[in-house]
This record gives structure tokens, sequence and C-alpha cells, in this order.
């Protein structure tokens, strides 16, 4: 897969389960972006939920439609249920179903002319199935060489290695789970004046559980520092793709840390 031309309008799918305030915050930003001149078409957008499972849910749909933006859903709980498929676990296989559903979601999507698609919220792992037929940007929450798994994870990795910075990453999205090509990153301290104070070592060890650290002042600080980079870093990196910055596949990873700061700043 290429991009377009340099200079020419970047089509993407967007793919979300949409369960929360920053599924729908990125789409949002993303698109005021577009109206502010970002080169960037969203061709679909597809959620692997229907209208009424959840009001988060609901409230992007609501989004999508008042933007005339093609939408496609299609609930993987019922699709699960539908064939007595079991729930994916970590660590484990994914199921069968798991493929099937991949298999109708290329159906639904591959009628749109789009060249990659971003999955942002979007809660499901991606099989062989969904990867190889579409070029997929994974937002994910640490620097290249940083944790894997999901945000909760990371942050406690981070707190438990006390660690001094994290970041912010596009991958392409492979079955090497959050490993996949970097195609872009942009870094943040999680440890300075404003918030030494909240590094209690007694919290930083093995032996606190996960639902300890996330009640934890620290966590919270971290977390907040993570997300409101995460929609103007995803700008950014269409931005670099849309003037040739950034190829699909990758050369190199693209630091975009400055980007991200500049356009932070715009906005305090």
């Amino acid at each position: 897969m290429t991009t377009e031309p340099h200079g020419q309008r970047l089509s993407i799918a967007w793919m979300t389960t949409a369960r929360g305030p920053g599924s729908f915050g990125a789409l949002e930003y993303v698109l005021e972006a577009i109206d502010d001149g970002l080169p960037v078409n969203i061709a679909v957008v597809f959620v692997n939920r229907e209208r009424g499972e959840s009001e988060a849910t609901d409230r992007l749909l609501d989004l999508v439609e008042a933007h005339g933006i093609a939408l496609e859903t299609l609930s993987s709980v019922a699709f699960r249920r539908a064939r007595g498929g079991k729930r994916s676990k970590p660590g484990e296989p994914l199921p069968a179903w798991r493929t099937e559903f991949d298999e109708a979601v290329v159906e639904r999507l591959e009628r749109y002319g789009f060249s990659v698609a971003v999955l942002f919220g979007y809660m499901l792992i991606a099989t062989k199935t969904l990867y190889e037929r579409f070029t997929l940007l994974n937002d994910h929450p640490a620097l290249p060489d940083g944790p894997i798994g999901t945000y909760q994870r990371v942050i406690a990795d981070l707190i438990r290695s006390d660690a001094t910075e994290s970041g912010c990453l596009m991958n392409i999205a492979t079955g090497d789970l959050d490993r996949g090509p970097v195609v872009s990153y942009c870094r943040f301290a999680i440890r300075d004046a404003a918030n030494n104070a909240l590094w209690d070592p007694s919290i930083a060890t093995e032996g606190v559980d996960q639902k300890t650290l996330e009640a934890t002042e620290l966590y919270a600080n971290i977390r907040s520092r993570g997300v409101v980079r995460e929609q103007p870093f995803l700008a950014e990196t269409l931005r670099a793709i849309t003037e040739g910055r950034i190829s699909i596949p990758p050369r190199d990873p693209v630091d975009l840390t400055a980007a991200v700061d500049d356009a932070l700043s715009q906005v305090r």
C-alpha cells in the first residue's frame, strides 16, 4: 500500500468501538481539523456496536450522521452471541468467530476507496483477515520502546519501572500486538517538578495491585498528560502523511513532539 501523492487529500476509514469520551473527542478533533484545512477525507466510519448498545456510542453515531459521513455498524457482541462464541482472553489465541467477524468487516469496508484505516478506541484485536486486507494505523499510548497492552497496563508499568517519560505512537497493526512498524510518535515527561511529589516509592512496587495503582493521584496525572496529546498527535500524524513526511509503509518513525507541543500551546 502507498499513500496518495503529496498534495492530494488522504482518504481514510475510521474504526472505533466508541465506548467513551476519548473516542468521541478524537473524531470530533479530526473533523474540526479537516474543517480548518487538514487535507483528509473520512470515507467511512466503522463501529463494532449498533445503535442502542451504549449512550456513548450513540453520541458518536449522531456525530457521524450529522457530518454526512458514510457509516457502517456491526455489533461484535451480537455477532459472537449469534454464533455461540466465547469471549477473547488475554494470552490466548483469538476464537474462530473473530476471524469470521473480520471477514464481515472487510466485506462492508472494501467498497470504500480509502488508503488507510485509523483504529482509535477500537477495542478488538485485528485478525490476519483484517490487517492483510487493509493498512491499519493503530494508536498506542507509549513510546516505541515502551510498554504494550492497554493504557491501564502501560501506566502501571511506567510507574513500577520508575520511568521519567512516556509518549504516544501510531503503528501499523500486525500480528505482533502493539509492536508493528512505528509510523510516528511524540514524547512527554511523566515526572517533573509539577508532579514529583506524587511519586511515592511505596506505590511503585510489584506488590501494589492494579486497582490500587489506578486510584492514585499519580496514575491520574500520567493519564491526563497522555490524553491531552492523543488528539493533536493523531491530527499531526495525518498531516505528516499528506505532506509526504511520513510514508506508508514507514521508512523510519517520525518524531512529532514539536508539532504536538506547538498545537497544544495554541489552545492553552
